[in-house]
Order: C-alpha cells, then structure tokens, then sequence
C-alpha cells in the first residue's frame, strides 16, 4: 500500500474517496493532477490490483453534505468532471473498472480489504474490458423524418371513419375532425418508421460490438440539439473493430434521411462494470 500518511486510518474530519480499481498500473501513471475537492490522488494496492483513491473533507463529501451538496448542480459537476479526469487518465494506462461517484471508505486499510474481499469479482469485470473501450452513439429524428409520407388519399376516408363519430358526418366541424384524425395517424405512423429506424441502427451497430447498454434518452436542454433522441446506447468494443464501427455509424449518419447519428468515445467502460461497489455516498 502506498500513501504513509493514510495507512492505517484516515485522518479526523476525512474520509478515502474511490475513483477506480486498476491492474497492472504502472505507478507513474497515478494521476499527477488533483482529483475531487482538489485533493491529491494516490494509489492504495493489495492482491494485485490498484485503488486510486484521494484523502476528501466529511465537510464536503459526508453522508449529510453529499445529501445537500449533490443536489449543487455546480458541486455535483466539479465533482463528475474531476472524478472522470482521474478515471480517463488511468484507463488509458491499464485496464480500470471505474467505481460510482461519491463511493467513500473510512481509511485506505478498508480500501486495500475491499480490494481483497472482492478480488475475483474485479478481475472478472477487468478481464472482460481488457483490450476494450466504451463508445457512446446517440441519434436524433430531425422534423424532416417525423413529417409524414405524402399521401393522396385521406387516412380517415370512409373504411377508416367511425360511422357513428361526427367525424363521419358533413359540414365544417366534421372536416375539422377528421383533418385533426388524419394529423394524428400521421404523426404515429412517423413515429413507427422513426422507433424502426432506430431499431436498424442498434441492430446494425451491436453486430460489431462485444455488448451494448441502452440509457434513456437525454433531456433536449442537456443533449443541445433541435431533434428529438431515438437513440442512446454505450457500445463495448474490441479496440481492433473501433475504425469498422465508426465507418458504420458515419455510413447510417448519410443514409439515413432526417436521421443524424453521432459518436462519442472512447470512454472509460462505466456502462459494463459491475464489481457490487458501494452505493453512492455510503461510508463503509
């Protein structure tokens, strides 16, 4: 274990914040940057495999002030942003399984038995990201893909209409009604064609992928864009088919009309990790 000054228990008022669990890091690679709350990164090891960790204030990261502090959009970013700086550098030097935000631990002796007590389920989730990185592809339907197909009959004519609605009738009211029904069936008959068209694009591009992760589609305000998300899935690849797979999203991103596809990458495999670490904030 690494860090004298943190190796038995952490100091009064702190407590161990833990970023990843890593294997085969070469001890230069430790982030030189500060990592959350400013604070200096170090690496605990045990059995093979290396915590990154930092030394953080109860005053800021403690299970009363994370409950208010996580909802400080300003503090919660600092602390994603910092937390996925330390965690990218690392990755990009040996394999890393990232942990949840917030995980803290009472002192690095607890850190170093974690890394102990769950060392097969670490090695498991390192052995299936080795070689491997995590590729975000998002698609949005542009108002050209959600206009409807023209047509030259009405949705609503007779073998469509309701004889017993007033859709079915004559005079104003009743055209009204049935231009408002023909609009309807219009707009669910592009919403079809658009959730199919995002179907093809993740069938076509998990083909190439070893696993993929489905997230729900992000809020216009945060995603930045005018259309509308159909799409938002992390891809584990092969680092060897990552030049096949971004040809294939920029051929679908041409392909298709009114659909645009993007890819972000590569990241760190948050999507694919699941090593039963701490909860959020839970001191353990």
């Amino acid at each position: 274990m690494t860090g004298a000054a943190y190796d038995t228990a952490a100091a009064a008022g702190t407590a161990v914040y833990l970023y990843a669990v890593s294997r085969d890091l070469d001890p230069a690679a430790v982030p030189a940057a500060p990592g959350v709350g400013r604070a200096p990164v170090r690496a605990v090891t045990a059995g093979g495999l290396t915590a990154l960790v930092s030394t953080v204030r109860e005053a800021d990261y403690g299970e009363e002030a994370l409950r208010a502090n996580l909802e400080d959009l300003a503090f919660l970013e600092a602390t994603a942003r910092a937390h996925h700086d330390v965690v990218d550098q690392v990755a990009r030097a040996a394999p890393t399984a990232p942990v949840r935000i917030a995980t803290l631990y009472r002192d690095d002796d607890r850190v170093a038995r974690l890394l102990t007590e769950r060392h097969d389920a670490f090695a498991r989730a390192l052995d299936r990201i080795t070689g491997r990185s995590e590729w975000g592809v998002k698609a949005y339907a542009y108002p050209e893909a959600m206009a409807a197909a023209p047509t030259g009959a009405d949705p609503a004519g007779p073998a469509g209409r309701d004889a017993g609605s007033p859709a079915g009738g004559s005079g104003a009211g009743a055209a009204y009604l049935r231009n408002r029904q023909a609009q309807r069936r219009r707009r669910e008959e592009a919403g079809r064609r658009v959730t199919a068209q995002a179907q093809a694009i993740h069938a076509e591009l998990a083909e190439l992928a070893v696993a993929a992760r489905q997230h729900p589609p992000q809020d216009p305000k945060l995603s930045g864009h005018d259309g509308t998300q159909i799409l938002n899935v992390a891809y584990l690849l092969d680092d060897d088919r990552v030049e096949g797979f971004l040809a294939a999203v920029k051929d679908l991103d041409g392909r298709l009309p009114g659909i645009g596809a993007e890819v972000t990458g590569p990241w760190p495999p948050y999507s694919f990790i699941d090593t039963g670490d701490a909860a959020a904030g839970e001191r353990r």
